[in-house]
């Protein structure tokens, strides 16, 4: 190691910074172009040089850069030195570069200012940032996520109703001088096309139109909300021919993409943040010490829990680093202990999987066999109403058990795994996740098990169960409608029902055992899996049920302010929160898992299972998917020519090949960002150990 003498260190430079050769570059540029002004202006410190590259570095082409000295890292007293050395340098250049510079001021303005009122129409940006200052930025990730599935959801919706919806509406009514058209299904048998929807006919009871409401039947099922509306075949708007089934299958298309774009993009900021953030122990510890605290919290109970929750991560970090030793002291007979304890537990956790798929296999077949055996029949009593009810809801009833049953045995079992605290968690939410949307996997599987049955050589005619389901698209969109009606009834129940009594027993009550159990805690978790619950649903129901994005806005919009009141007035934060820097990723994450689950079921529904050849758009083809061939025989030749060559093995496998090798360089450009940002964090330890490592070699 070699050692500086005392003269030499003294007269080392302040900012070793200035020795790099990018400011030196800078200097050399600043001298080529003869900027009288900024050699007389700029004093030779370290306060200097950074006002003097701060204003010098002239942009290509000669001009100087307009940016303002706000933008800079400076103090205030060079901000001031370099605006004056700015303001004078105007009347060294021409009056075409005067005239640009102030132009791009005033654009530049205009547009903040622009910026600055969109800012104020912004959705929930008041309440947003009051639930920020009161309870930390970790809650706050939470409602800023429900405020992007308002927005994605009503996008979806207008997307919908656009395309789909408000075609229908204006060619059945003859608005605008349009007209329908609707073609006789051809080849078909007749007993396959017959649908006699159950609408209410004559005197109705009010208890019938709450039921129907409820349950998406009589007077909902004839309406545009469901499939089986959207009967037409074409538009005709004056001249132009509008071909909806089509436009239903390009807008289903449509709203997944959006959707899965959207969630992408507004992850990958998260996703970097998670890749610079990948710090091991000492830097961990230096930033929950230095850098731990949250500076938006102004309520006092919210930094009393913020201080808890920095000593509980402080625990948890200490509890990892005694679990590592520990695992690394294991024995051989220890390790076989814990793993087949773990295989055990396993074991015991798909057997819980596998008793709620089959409940809710078996709901579902109840449900469907006698529901459909009460339809038509008058309804006289509300004992028989209510049961009938009840009988629809049933598959709701036993997947809302089987979410909140499962991941409580699952919380119980990871107990006696002997994982860190950290994956615990993870292990958790991951076997939550997987429980909340196979449930709704297990559903569609049921449904579909019921209507591809056939028995007959006439249910073999049609391709489905044409007796129970003569349009299984709707009864589909009828089941993910109730699920979302059901979900929403049990957040408002919960909240009505269950927080606010405990919070009275609690305010009101000296008992120990109410005092010991206290307010239920806000889990920032829990909530986001409920709600990505609903937004699956949502995403699967849409092709069945095209307003259904509606209902989900409105449901998330009421579940805003349902969750805004509970957690100001009857739940407290949880004692565990999770940072928002890694929870805005996470539910990202479990969003995207939840769209891809969405994926499945419905390219099964358009690509596999026969549609509906009584109802909806696509009953004069075999499947919805079927009408883009169909489409595509209509072009000219050369056009289809060239569509069936992109859909060849000879154009898919060198795309699948310049695709892999496009993937295999941007993970290998990723790996070298990474190993940079290795080698920079290695400097900052060597400087942090060693003050001379970065100082100029004598």
């Amino acid at each position: 190691e070699v050692f500086l003498p005392e003269e030499l260190r003294a007269a080392a430079p302040v900012d070793f910074l200035q020795e790099l050769p990018s400011y030196q570059s800078a200097l050399r540029r600043r001298a080529a172009a003869g900027g009288t002004q900024e050699r007389r202006a700029a004093p030779r410190g370290s306060a200097g040089l950074r006002a003097a590259e701060a204003r010098g570095p002239e942009q290509e082409g000669g001009e100087l850069a307009a940016r303002p000295a706000r933008e800079y890292p400076l103090t205030i007293a060079e901000k001031r030195r370099l605006r004056d050395c700015q303001q004078a340098d105007i009347k060294y250049i021409s009056g075409w570069k005067q005239w640009k510079r102030t132009s791009s001021k005033s654009l530049k303005k205009v547009l903040n200012e622009v910026r600055e009122l969109l800012s104020y129409l912004e959705l929930w940006r008041h309440d947003i940032h009051s639930i920020e200052g009161k309870f930390g930025t970790g809650i706050q990730s939470y409602f800023s996520f429900l405020r992007f599935l308002v927005l994605l959801n009503f996008i979806i919706f207008i997307l919908m109703f656009s395309f789909v919806t408000l075609p229908s509406i204006i060619s059945k009514y003859g608005i605008f001088n349009s007209s329908f058209a609707k073609i006789p299904p051809k080849n078909i048998e007749a007993h396959c096309t017959v649908y006699k929807p159950s609408g209410n006919m004559g005197l109705v009871y009010f208890y019938t139109y709450l039921k129907d409401l409820l349950s998406g039947t009589g007077f909902l099922e004839v309406t545009s909300l469901f499939y089986g509306y959207y009967t037409i075949d074409a538009a005709w708007l004056s001249i132009l021919r509008y071909n909806l089934p089509l436009a239903y299958l390009l807008a289903t298309f449509a709203y997944l993409a959006l959707s899965l774009l959207w969630i992408i993009k507004r992850s990958v900021e998260g996703f970097k943040q998670n890749l610079v953030h990948d710090e091991d122990q000492f830097q961990s510890y230096c930033n929950k010490v230095f850098a731990g605290w949250d500076f938006c919290i102004t309520d006092p109970n919210a930094a009393q829990l913020k201080h808890r929750s920095l000593q509980y991560e402080l625990q948890t970090d200490l509890e990892e680093e005694r679990l590592k030793r520990k695992i690394a002291d294991r024995t051989m007979k220890e390790k076989l202990r814990i793993y087949s304890l773990r295989i055990f537990i396993n074991i015991i956790v798909i057997a819980v999987l596998s008793g709620c798929f089959y409940s809710i296999y078996r709901a579902t077949v109840f449900s469907q066999e006698n529901s459909n055996v009460s339809i038509g029949h008058d309804i006289r009593t509300d004992s028989i109403g209510a049961a009938n009810l009840l009988v629809q809801y049933l598959p709701s009833i036993v997947i809302t058990l089987a979410n909140f049953i499962a991941p409580q045995i699952f919380s119980f079992l990871i107990k006696f795994e002997d994982y860190s605290p950290a994956f615990e968690i993870r292990l958790t939410l991951m076997r939550c996740v997987f429980v909340r949307l196979a449930n709704i996997g297990v559903l569609l599987f049921s449904l579909w098990s019921q209507i591809s049955y056939c028995a007959t050589d006439q249910c073999k005619a049609c391709g489905y169960n044409y007796e129970l389901y003569p349009c299984w698209e709707s009864e589909v969109g009828q089941e993910m409608y109730k699920l979302m009606i059901f979900d929403f009834i049990i957040i408002l129940a919960g909240t009505l029902f269950v927080d606010f009594p405990r919070k009275l027993l609690v305010t009101h009550c000296s008992c120990k055992p109410v005092q010991w159990c206290g307010l239920q805690e806000f889990g920032i978790s829990d909530n986001v899996l409920e709600i990505i619950y609903g937004q699956t649903i949502c995403w699967i129901g849409t092709f069945f049920s095209p307003l259904l994005p509606a209902i989900a806005t409105i449901k998330y919009f009421f579940i805003f302010y349902i969750k805004k009141i509970s957690l100001i007035h009857t739940r407290k934060p949880a004692a565990r929160p999770i940072r928002a820097s890694s929870s805005n990723f996470f539910f990202l994450v479990v969003l995207l898992i939840g769209l891809v689950l969405a994926f499945i079921p419905l390219g099964i529904s358009i690509a596999h299972i026969p549609s509906s050849k009584a109802c909806g758009p696509f009953r004069n083809f075999n499947t919805s998917w079927a009408v883009v061939p169909d489409t595509i025989l209509g072009f000219p030749t050369g056009l289809q020519q060239v569509l069936h060559g992109i859909a060849s093995e000879a154009f898919a496998v060198p795309f699948f090949m310049v695709i892999c090798l496009i993937m295999f360089y941007f993970i290998a450009l990723a790996g070298a960002h990474k190993r940079v940002v290795e080698q920079l964090r290695e400097q900052l330890i060597m400087v942090r150990f060693d003050p001379l490592f970065c100082t100029p070699k004598v």
